[in-house]
């Protein structure tokens, strides 16, 4: 059911996303307000879609019409940092009512360009550690938003490791280096290993051929699994993970369902589709006039447990039934 639901999202995001960019056709003396968006994905990524989607419909709840009272401008950093920043700064001099930030990588530069253009964030792991605001309930500055997991969440995803695979005694944890969340979830994750007699090695995420490479070093051990933890690069280089990890027979845990739907075997996380469709509100709010410095940084209101029954049967992995009651989404 959720599968479809997604599928026909991307599929009436074909019509929209054409129209999109096209001059607003504002109704007879009805103001265009402009929604800056700065998104780590590729442009043709269905999950980028699928979530621009989303921030539509929750704008449309609220009377905000693309193509007739708002007008999107978004940009794709295909997570390279140099077109992050760059389109940070495109962004900020086009001086909209307000700019929406996919992750960390994207607040950073933003703040960094603009201090008075309001910023709602989503999918951001610390947000006051990372300095982009003074607190989760006063933001105090010009951004506000929705940050996605506390760090403890990480230390689930190596017992699920366990739970699902439980032969594993080695795991690879595939981490951004560059950013603190990727210190935060690698801090989780270690200091749970010893009590599940797991070995953990960082891999870092930098690019394509990075990854290949760690992979074909700690392939050849045996009893050896994989954690995917939360960042921009994870959901970038998603394919590539998956497939390495189909390749070489390991089981895996991610921190989002788009893997799994790709083929991955497991994943826990929040619903990152639903802070997109919350996100609409704190837009709305803002462009009534609320100041992001006055609305709360919000946490995650649904986690969602989602298994591949396929990859698992390709593994040899037989599920545990414990798990599969507890799952949210079955993919057969």
């Amino acid at each position: 059911m959720v599968h479809a639901t997604r599928r026909q999202l991307i599929t009436l995001l074909g019509g929209a996303a054409a129209a999109w960019p096209l001059s607003a056709r504002a109704q007879q003396g009805e103001r265009v307000r402009r929604v800056g968006v700065l998104m780590p994905l590729a442009a043709d990524d269905p999950e980028g879609q699928v979530r621009l989607q989303a921030l539509a419909q929750g704008l449309q709840q609220f009377g905000w019409t693309i193509g007739r009272n708002v007008r999107l401008e978004t940009r794709w950093s295909a997570g390279n940092a140099d077109d992050t920043r760059k389109y940070a700064a495109e962004l900020a001099a086009l001086a909209p009512d307000i700019i929406l930030a996919n992750g960390t990588p994207a607040v950073a530069p933003l703040l960094q360009v603009t201090r008075t253009v309001p910023i709602v964030f989503v999918v951001v792991a610390d947000p006051v550690g990372s300095g982009f605001v003074d607190s989760l309930a006063r933001p105090g500055g010009n951004a506000t938003g929705f940050f996605v997991f506390e760090f403890g969440i990480s230390g689930k995803w190596l017992e699920l490791l366990k739970q699902i695979a439980p032969d594993v005694t080695r795991a690879a944890i595939i981490r951004d280096a560059g950013a603190s969340s990727g210190i935060g979830q690698w801090a989780a994750i270690q200091s749970v290993a010893p009590s599940l007699g797991v070995e953990v090695i960082p891999v870092n995420v930098r690019d394509a051929g990075e990854i290949d490479r760690a992979f074909a070093t700690f392939a050849r051990s045996s009893n050896v699994g994989m954690v995917v933890t939360g960042s921009a690069l994870a959901v970038v280089h998603r394919k590539l993970l998956v497939s390495l990890a189909a390749r070489h027979k390991l089981p895996a845990v991610y921190w989002d369902r788009a893997p799994v739907v790709d083929g991955g075997l497991i994943s826990y996380g929040p619903d990152l589709i639903d802070q997109f469709r919350r996100a609409a509100e704190y837009v709305d709010r803002i462009l009534k006039g609320e100041k992001p410095a006055d609305l709360p940084v919000q946490a995650p209101t649904k986690y969602e447990l989602v298994i591949n029954l396929k990859s698992a049967k390709t593994l040899g992995l037989e599920v545990p039934a414990t798990l599969l009651a507890r799952a949210d989404e079955v993919i057969e």
